[in-house]
């Protein structure tokens, strides 16, 4: 009980991971380790529940403890998913003083924490569904039988990989105004193969899409189409086929356009690839979202990240409504430039 005790302990010495401290399990774990039975059993409940919603085996604490640090968004992580893997040496020296202290918990008997018996041994209902847990907590496991510094390169490796944070945990995300940028857990499983004709279009998708993951100049793209022909689908199949090459896609609504720069900031210092989705987008006359749209596009003062496209679909080959006034109106000085200004959106889009 002692040993277990003072090696969870060890979790408030650590400086790179300090988030996982925040997590309540840890931090029930930390405050009061083992001091009752309704307290183990509290613990044993919730680990319990997150090994069947996360898909953890075997021994469930350190599992969950696993979880945590693979997906944990700290300095490391983040480094590591921006240079594929690359980390200077002051904090290769961090990180090694943050795996000296995880060893001594991975390492030690955790029994009389938790109800043990039930969660020594785990198989849970579904497995792991976190893409690259199993084999992150593969490596970790063993972490108790080699020196730290061996296995920084490793976890560095598996951020660049798989990412960090959300970006760890889904492909597909939703940005909202009060909420900001949040993973979409149950996504489309559509692939290529699915979407049955416009064998010509899907190639100019793919060889664009291939070309962005391969760092070679790509254009936002604006699929046009009746409603049914498969535009939306097109766009959730390419993020099924390259997600492991790094893709993930955004979905922003045209009311939350004006929020642009600020999703692109958050952006465009992650080490993945983003196609930000715009589905079925069109304006009314009286709607004035495009013009942030349009600014972007463009290129305003702050420049579209390279790690960013923007697919959008539409109904409309021209996205902002016309009337027949707008090309007859007497009360208009410029009206040759008010029709150029609305029709002038989708010729932005660098392949339609």
């Amino acid at each position: 009980m002692d040993n277990s005790v003072s090696s969870i302990h060890c979790l408030k010495n650590l400086i790179i991971y300090r988030n996982i401290l925040k997590d309540e399990i840890i931090a029930q774990l930390i405050q009061t380790p083992g001091t009752d039975t309704q307290n183990c059993f509290s613990l044993g409940h919730a680990l319990l529940t997150k090994a069947e919603i996360l898909g953890l085996s075997g021994d469930v604490l350190k599992s969950y403890l696993l979880y945590l640090l693979a997906t944990d968004e700290n300095v490391f992580s983040l480094t590591a998913e921006k240079t594929g893997g690359k980390i200077g040496p002051s904090l290769r020296r961090a990180v090694t003083h943050d795996l000296t202290v995880l060893q001594q918990v991975l390492t030690a008997d955790l029994s009389g924490l938790v109800a043990e018996d039930l969660l020594r041994d785990y198989t849970p209902t579904c497995p792991a569904a976190i893409p690259g847990l199993t084999a992150f907590q593969h490596c970790l496991s063993r972490l108790g039988q080699a020196d730290a510094e061996n296995f920084i390169d490793g976890l560095a490796n598996h951020y660049a990989a798989y990412g960090c944070g959300e970006m760890a945990k889904y492909i597909a995300f939703r940005y909202e105004r009060d909420r900001g940028i949040t993973g979409i857990a149950n996504f489309d499983d559509i692939g290529l193969g699915d979407i049955i004709g416009y064998e010509r279009q899907k190639d100019i998708l793919i060889r664009n899409t291939q070309a962005f993951l391969a760092g070679r100049p790509a254009n936002n793209v604006l699929l046009i189409g009746a409603r049914g022909t498969g535009k939306s689908s097109s766009v959730k199949a390419l993020i099924n086929e390259y997600h492991p090459a790094g893709l993930r896609i955004v979905e922003v609504s045209k009311y939350d356009l004006r929020d642009l720069p600020l999703i692109m900031s958050q952006l465009r210092f992650r080490g993945k690839k983003f196609i930000l989705f715009l589905d079925d987008l069109s304006f009314e006359e009286n709607e004035i979202e495009y013009k942030y749209l349009k600014s972007m596009i463009d290129g305003g003062l702050s420049a579209k990240p390279a790690n960013v496209l923007i697919y959008a679909t539409s109904n409309r080959r021209h996205l902002i409504r016309e009337n027949w006034t707008d090309h007859d109106d007497s009360d208009d000085l410029h009206n040759f430039d008010t029709v150029n200004e609305k029709i002038s959106l989708s010729d932005r889009f660098g392949l339609t």
